[in-house]
C-alpha cells in the first residue's frame, strides 16, 4: 500500500483529492476535496460525509433541505461551519472554493444537519514547541455521526504536532481501530514533514494538497518547518461498534507530554478568530 500520495496524483475533475476505501486498500475511511466553481452534483452512497470548506463557501441542497455555508477565507484564518451528509443521498452543491468531503462508510442513516462555526470546540493542545491548534468538528464528544470522526490541526511554524507518536490500531482497553487520512496544507508554499512507523515507514516531505494514509502504526511527528504554519485534516473511521478516538502513545517518547507542564503554549495560537 502506498502511503504517501502527492498532491494531484489522485485527482479526477472537478476533485483535487480522491481517496475511497478501494483505493486507499482499506475498508472504511475516505475524502474527496472539490475544487469548485458552479455546481456540482454528487451521492453519498454507503457512506455519511460532510461538507467543509476549505477556503470559500456555499449553498448545499441535500435531504429536502438548503443549508448556506459562509465558510472562510482559508485554513489559518477562522473555525469554519460544516454539512453533514447521510449516506443514501443526493447532494447538490453550489459555490466558489475548495471543500473537504471526509467521508466514512455506515450501515445507518443519520438526518442532514448544519452545524455553526461557534459550535465547534477549539483546543489549544502541546506547550512550547509543541503547541498546536485542534478544531474538533465531528467527534464523539463535538458532533453526533455513525462511524465518521474529522478533526483539523494548525501547527505554527517551526512546531511540531501528532506528538508523542502515537496509534489507534488495535482493539483493546484505551485504543481503538482506525483508519486515518492526513491531508497537508502549508502556508507561504512551504513545506512540512511527516513521519509513520513500526508496522508502516512514511518520511514523507509533504506540501499543499498532498495525503499520507495511516493504515496501522505509530504517526508522528508532523513537523512544520520554520516559517511555514502547517495544517492537516483528519479523517478517522473503523471497524468497531462504538464511534471512539482511543489512542496509545509510543512508551518510548510518552514522557514528552510531562514537559509541556512547566512551558507556555506558544503565543501564535490561536490562529485567526473563531466566529
Amino acid at each position: 500500500m502506498k502511503l504517501y500520495r502527492e498532491a494531484g496524483s489522485t485527482a479526477e475533475a472537478p476533485f483535487d483529492v480522491v481517496v475511497t476505501p478501494e483505493t486507499a486498500g482499506w475498508n472504511h475511511s475516505g475524502l474527496r476535496v472539490l475544487d469548485l466553481d458552479g455546481t456540482h452534483r454528487l451521492s453519498t452512497g454507503d457512506s455519511e460525509a460532510l461538507v467543509l470548506p476549505l477556503s470559500g463557501g456555499c449553498t448545499v441542497e441535500v435531504a429536502g433541505e438548503t443549508f448556506t455555508l459562509r465558510g472562510r477565507p482559508g485554513v489559518f484564518d477562522a473555525v469554519t461551519d460544516f454539512v453533514y451528509l447521510p449516506r443514501d443521498a443526493e447532494v447538490t452543491i453550489t459555490g466558489s472554493g475548495r471543500f473537504a468531503l471526509p467521508a466514512a462508510r455506515t450501515g445507518k442513516r443519520l438526518p442532514a444537519r448544519y452545524q455553526p462555526a461557534n459550535a465547534t470546540p477549539v483546543e489549544l493542545r502541546g506547550a512550547g514547541n509543541c503547541s498546536r491548534q485542534v478544531n474538533n468538528y465531528c467527534l464523539p464528544h463535538t458532533f453526533e455521526a455513525d462511524q465518521l470522526l474529522v478533526c483539523e490541526v494548525l501547527t505554527p511554524g517551526g512546531n511540531w504536532s501528532s506528538y508523542p507518536p502515537h496509534k489507534h490500531d488495535e482493539a483493546r482497553d484505551g485504543e481503538s481501530v482506525l483508519e486515518e487520512i492526513y491531508y497537508f496544507e502549508v502556508a507561504g508554499g512551504g513545506m512540512g514533514y511527516q513521519r509513520v512507523y513500526g508496522s508502516s515507514d512514511v518520511l514523507a516531505e509533504v506540501r499543499s494538497g498532498d495525503v499520507v494514509l495511516i493504515p496501522h502504526g505509530w504517526h508522528g511527528p508532523s513537523m512544520a518547518a520554520p516559517g511555514y504554519d502547517l495544517y492537516y485534516l483528519n479523517v478517522m473511521a473503523g471497524p468497531g461498534p462504538e464511534r471512539a478516538w482511543l489512542i496509545c502513545d509510543d512508551p518510548a517518547h510518552g514522557w514528552v507530554r510531562q514537559t509541556w507542564e512547566s512551558a507556555d503554549v506558544d503565543p501564535r495560537l490561536p490562529f485567526g478568530s473563531k466566529p
